[in-house]
Formats: structure tokens, sequence, C-alpha cells
């Protein structure tokens, strides 16, 4: 799938940057023209994966969060969000509705809300390593222009 227009942004992993990172995607996406469900989906995904990385990636300590982000052909938008945390030392299991390492508070559905507001996730991840999670959505009837 060709890029034709891409952002990268490079954040701290503190909660008070997760809002921007949803913003600075939602307002990248908004070439591509898309509805007020579109967007909200987007930033929704995007939220759920930065506050995966902020709660889990660094739990006791503050990393670093790279999202890149890119419009494709045929109004298709990509998000990367990827860390040098810790990583998921099963990622299916992480994936499951419920599942969660931390109790508490934690619902375990982050993984579940990307999947229902996206097209298309991938999860791959190291122990030690990092962690990237990859967000497809179509942006339907749209397409970016060339200038």
């Amino acid at each position: 799938m060709k890029t034709i227009n891409e952002m990268k942004l490079q954040i701290e992993s503190r909660s008070v940057n997760e809002a921007f990172a949803r913003a600075a995607v939602a307002a990248f996406a908004a070439q591509l023209d898309p509805n007020i469900e579109e967007i909200s989906d987007i930033k929704t995904a995007v939220s759920e994966a930065v506050t995966n990385c902020i709660v889990h990636a660094y739990p006791q300590s503050v990393g670093t969060i790279y999202i890149w982000a890119g419009i494709c052909e045929n109004g298709r938008f990509r998000v990367k969000i990827r860390d040098k945390g810790c990583g998921i030392l099963n990622v299916k299991q992480a994936m499951e509705p419920l599942f969660t390492t931390l109790g508490g508070e934690r619902a375990g559905l982050g993984f579940a809300v990307m999947q229902s507001f996206c097209d298309k996730i991938s999860v791959r991840s190291k122990v030690g390593k990092g962690t990237t999670v990859t967000l497809e959505k179509s942006f339907k009837g749209r397409g970016a222009s060339d200038d």
C-alpha cells in the first residue's frame, strides 16, 4: 500500500500527552476529509494504544512513544504506535477482551476497543524490546490530494 503523505511524532509516556497524541493524529487525518464518526474512531483507537504504552510498556518509568501516521492510497489511513518498553509476553492472550495484567480499575478492553474502531489492527512485540501496534482504517469515498 503506497503512502502518499506521512507524519512522525515522539512523546514521553506521560498521561498528559495522550490527548495531544490523539489530537495530532486526528488533525493529520483531517486531510482525508473524514466524517465525525470516522475521526472519532481514529481518536479513540489512538488514545487506547497510547494509553497502553503509558500504563503497560513503561509501568515504573517514563519512556518514549513513537507515532507514525500515513495517508495511503484509496483513502486508507495507517497509524503505528511504538514503544521500547517491557514488551508483551503473550500477544494473543493480551488481545483477549477482559485480559489485564494489572487488575484493579483496568478493564482489559484496550485491544478490543482498537479492533472495534479500526478495519485492521496488528500487534508485534518482543519481551524487553517493546511493542508496535498498527491501526488501519478506510475513510469512505475520500483520498488525499497530491499537492
